[in-house]
């Protein structure tokens, strides 16, 4: 995915901004290196249900990688290259 264009992040920055869930998770994603699906839950007042939805979502955009797919619960992520180039972005073109 190195080869995406500046419409390929447009498009995914929409993505994200227009389902709440993918929104609260990019948002808490700014104040961590490793998320852990129940830690932002916590701390976004989610259900670790809405949240794990959301990280399968961005995995699946390969958004964020996880670092230990062996285990069934409590799996840590850290964002992806391109999910940091789309957080930087977002910040740039969405901040206050």
């Amino acid at each position: 995915m190195e080869n995406l264009n500046e419409n390929s992040l447009d498009e995914l920055l929409i993505w994200i901004i227009s389902v709440d869930r993918r929104l609260v998770l990019m948002e808490a994603i700014k104040e961590h290196t490793i998320i852990k699906a129940s830690d932002i839950a916590h701390e976004t007042n989610r259900s670790t249900q809405n949240i794990s939805r959301a990280l399968k979502e961005f995995e699946d955009k390969d958004l964020i990688k996880c670092l230990t797919p062996e285990k069934a619960t409590w799996k840590k992520y850290v964002l992806t290259k391109m999910g940091k180039e789309l957080l930087k972005r977002m910040g740039e073109q969405y901040s206050d």
